[in-house]
């Protein structure tokens, strides 16, 4: 058994492989997430309106984020309680977390590069620092991943959990979701910022917070 840091390597790559086997036979569900994304995109091209780069940087969060909470939903109500069970025999709570957000984190930036993608075809693409929106997009996925599995862990438990995760999401996802838009508007060139540097350190300083909670909380809500 390899283990790095005290982590189970096998377990926790088991794990990985688990949730990219599981999407790929239910397809509905990330077809479903690409259509919208494309829907609204496909909106913003039907309007036949100029986008300005303001409004092309706020309509591209909207579609990120809710795209993002389409994606991340289902990582604990898709499961039922027998299989809930058994991973909870046969594996660490700690791992069974990491390894849906690691998964979530790389579903969220496969995503986020089509949308930009699309929606640059149709809007246009005022980005004029590539690297450092990129650089979002990664550290955007890393935190909506982060956030929305933990509360979609909670929002399991109860009978009403679409309702519960909006009311949960909306104080958790507020500071870094306009972290992420004051970033993009430094790529944007909508604003000068010669700092932006801790913007970035304060988005990964709320990332390790919520990392820090979600690992402590996480076996608490696993065991219920």
């Amino acid at each position: 058994m390899f283990t790095f840091a005290g982590m189970d390597v096998k377990m926790f790559l088991t794990l990985l492989r688990k949730e990219i086997v599981l999407e790929f036979r239910q397809r509905y569900a990330i077809s479903g997430i690409v259509l919208y994304v494309f829907s609204m995109i496909f909106v913003v091209y039907v309007a036949s309106i100029r986008v300005l780069p303001p409004v092309w940087n706020i309509l591209f969060w909207l579609i990120v984020l809710f795209a993002s909470i389409n994606a991340v939903v289902k990582s604990f109500v898709q499961e039922s309680g027998a299989r809930q069970l058994y991973y909870y025999q046969i594996a660490d709570p700690s791992m069974l977390l990491l390894a849906k957000i690691v998964y979530n984190t790389l579903l969220l930036f496969v995503l986020s590069g089509l949308a930009y993608g699309a929606y640059s075809v149709v809007a246009g693409n005022p980005v004029k620092d590539p690297g450092l929106f990129w650089l979002v997009l990664v550290l955007g996925s890393l935190g909506f991943s982060i956030a929305f599995t933990f509360i979609a862990s909670i929002a399991a438990r109860a009978n009403n959990s679409a309702t519960l995760m909006a009311i949960l999401s909306f104080p958790v996802v507020l500071p870094i979701l306009l972290t992420l838009i004051r970033l993009s508007q430094i790529a944007l060139r909508l604003i000068q910022d010669t700092s932006y540097k801790k913007d970035i350190i304060n988005l990964l300083a709320i990332d390790a917070i919520l990392v820090a909670l979600t690992f402590v909380l996480f076996p608490f809500v696993w065991k219920d």
